[in-house]
């Protein structure tokens, strides 16, 4: 690792210790190929502090000559932005990707949503990452988050809570229990353990690699389509409609009344999925 790389993952995992272990350790990644490749280069930088536009427009051109989806690119840039912005000198980085000439991502839901396949659930021998897969798919938890789920702090009646330690970008939350499958859940989860879904003898990294090489044995490790089958048993639950990813009227066509209450269920959506805007809810639910 580059002096630069080094600098940058302190920044990361150290100084700013922001987001999930998965999105840290993605950021990482990310920024020590960045140092490397700016090595490359000639560019001997030491220190973040010494990145500059030259530098940013160099790696993304870079990026875009060896031909990387756009979206690959999209995510990269959004890496430099947050160390430009961490050394405090945002505007290194262009503000918008068409700037740049990335292409523009289009968010298709269609077909994303799946449900456990149970033969293969089956066959994990782990009692807690039966139960953490589970909750992915009734309560749309991301991978941490289900990991970490601790039954003791997280059931509250009507709800579950989430810590904020456990969620993306240590935003806590509330999700409401609304049917018997959660219940369920909550009790056979309550079977196994009243604290963590982490194995007594694990921590958080050993587990998520326990996790990741059970659900690739069995054919289960694509899981994020789990929130979208969350979030669209959840729209039809608010509105009484499906959403138009499963073929339902698009918002152009609802009436205002409808339109209304498409927004508030997109808004209620969006919370319970741990994040904050609107339009995130295209990706799951279709516009």
């Amino acid at each position: 690792m580059s002096q630069l790389g080094y600098r940058l993952n302190q920044l990361v995992n150290e100084t700013h210790k922001e987001g999930s272990f998965s999105t840290r350790d993605t950021r990482s990644k990310v920024l020590n190929l960045a140092a490397t490749q700016l090595l490359e280069r000639g560019y001997k930088l030491k220190d973040p502090t010494g990145l500059k536009t030259k530098h940013m427009t160099h790696l993304v051109q870079r990026w875009q000559d060896e031909g990387l989806a756009a979206k690959t690119i999209k995510n990269r840039v959004s890496a430099l932005r947050w160390v430009a912005n961490k050394i405090n000198k945002p505007n290194i980085v262009a503000r918008s990707n068409d700037d740049y000439g990335i292409a523009r991502v289009r968010n298709n839901p269609i077909g994303k949503s799946k449900t456990l396949d149970m033969e293969k659930h089956a066959k994990i021998n782990s009692d807690q990452i039966k139960l953490s897969l589970r909750l992915q798919q009734e309560f749309g938890l991301r991978r941490e988050e289900c990991i970490k789920f601790n039954l003791s702090y997280a059931h509250q009646g009507d709800h579950i809570r989430i810590k904020g330690s456990w969620a993306k970008g240590g935003r806590a939350r509330q999700i409401p229990i609304t049917n018997n499958s959660q219940r369920q859940l909550l009790m056979d989860i309550a079977a196994v353990t009243k604290s963590s879904l982490i194995d007594p003898n694990k921590n958080y990294v050993a587990q998520l690699g326990l996790y990741e090489r059970e659900t690739v044995r069995v054919g289960l490790n694509k899981n994020h389509g789990l929130r979208h089958h969350y979030a669209r048993d959840r729209y039809v639950e608010l509105t009484g409609w499906k959403c138009p990813a499963d073929g339902g009227p698009k918002r152009r066509e609802l009436s205002p009344s409808q339109h209304m209450l498409d927004t508030t269920a997109r808004e209620t959506i969006s919370k319970e999925l741990g994040h904050e805007r609107l339009k995130i809810t295209y990706a799951y639910l279709g516009s």
